[in-house]
């Protein structure tokens, strides 16, 4: 019989033996998340009805996301859209899946500006440029908390911000700006009171890039170098330029490169220079606070 739970069994044990598709618990989950997509349902629906009979329809559909993911597809790709700071995205192959680390950008961005507002004067927005927004996950978060601030995505590829920009038209968010260029070129001479980024840093030579989900996602916005630090020295190099005096930077990059990151950043004469762990305990985000023009 072909029931909901002996369906997810069958599956999630085709995907623990598939090469790179994760623990039983991840790929349990895959399969939820494929099988409600083909039944329409939301994925708590098949938790309450294991035994119900899949249709010979959905059963086609299913079978066809599930050799999707089989071959490495992430299954966002799969879906079409993801979850991100509890907004859902459209993802596509033009834009890397948000993950949930990144969610500390977004964390520490709120934190160090709502300390900051109390001393911007009044009547004056607080601006953000979010640089390689991608699908916009980290601009839109912020958008989304705080919609009384000016928000600024740039990316280098037009077929990221329009996804974007499908984005922030589907959840209200139109007020965000999407600009058109490499990190802070589209910028000229704006400054913000914040600039975040979550740019490629993974080395050229990483084995990881032989995982065949990351096969299927934008390279250029994964590999920067051999080092994986390209991106991140070209935008701490020039970032002082687009921030306001007391302005902060912060930067999600590779847990192994947490001291390079605070080293470049000590050499452009940034201060308070801190790194955060994200929920795995790994060095992910650090932030480094613009001294005045006086400083400089």
């Amino acid at each position: 019989m072909n029931t909901l739970w002996a369906t997810l069994r069958a599956a999630a044990a085709r995907l623990r033996v598939a090469q790179g598709l994760g623990s039983e618990r991840d790929s349990l989950l895959d399969a939820q998340l494929l099988l409600a997509h083909a039944l329409q349902r939301p994925r708590v629906w098949l938790l309450a009805h294991p035994e119900e009979i899949i249709a010979t329809p959905a059963q086609v559909t299913f079978s066809s996301l599930l050799t999707r993911r089989l071959g490495g597809e992430p299954v966002a790709y799969i879906l079409g859209q993801w979850e991100f700071w509890s907004l859902t995205l459209k993802v596509t192959p033009a834009v890397l899946v948000p993950r949930p680390e990144t969610e500390l950008v977004v964390e520490r961005a709120l934190v160090l500006l709502d300390n900051q507002s109390e001393f911007e004067p009044p009547g004056i927005p607080v601006s953000v440029a979010d640089l390689g927004t991608g699908s916009g996950a980290i601009a839109l978060s912020l958008a989304h908390e705080r919609p009384y601030w000016r928000v600024t995505g740039t990316d280098r590829s037009a077929a990221a911000l329009a996804i974007a920009a499908e984005n922030a038209q589907s959840l209200g968010l139109d007020g965000v700006r999407w600009l058109l260029g490499a990190w802070l070129a589209p910028l000229r001479d704006e400054r913000f009171n914040l600039i975040a980024s979550n740019p490629p840093y993974v080395a050229d030579s990483d084995p990881s890039l032989d995982d065949p989900a990351l096969q299927h996602e934008p390279q250029q916005a994964l590999r920067s170098g051999p080092e994986g630090l390209d991106d991140l020295k070209a935008i701490v190099a020039s970032a002082a330029d687009h921030l306001l005096p007391g302005g902060w930077l912060v930067l999600e990059h590779g847990a192994a490169q947490a001291s390079a990151v605070a080293r470049m950043l000590v050499a452009q004469g940034y201060a308070h220079v801190r790194c955060h762990a994200d929920l795995s305990s790994r060095p992910r985000v650090t932030e480094a606070q613009r001294g005045t023009d006086a400083d400089r």
